[in-house]
């Protein structure tokens, strides 16, 4: 019997923090992960589309011999509700 897998509808949203600090032109390489920093470290965050996308992540992340702090779920950024055009 196969294990029951839950059915991934969205992506899932994390950020990796980073000892040391990366510049914004690493965000393409990261599979477009937003770059920021704080206290010396990097953190990038974004959506990632499954488990074998983030394991690709970190994978680059032990490439560039970063140390590597921490990896955590995070909630997805709320969108702005837009306001209907009056004409």
């Amino acid at each position: 019997m196969e294990p029951v897998r839950p059915a991934m509808t969205n992506t899932t949203w994390y950020k990796i923090e980073l000892e040391g600090c990366l510049t914004g032109r690493w965000a393409e390489w990261f599979d477009g992960l937003a770059i920021s920093h704080e206290k010396g470290r990097t953190l990038l965050t974004g959506s990632v589309v499954d488990q074998a996308a983030l394991h690709g992540l970190l994978k680059k992340v032990r490439d560039l011999g970063m140390p590597l702090i921490s990896v955590s779920r995070v909630l997805e950024p709320r969108k702005e509700p837009t306001s209907p055009s009056k004409e």
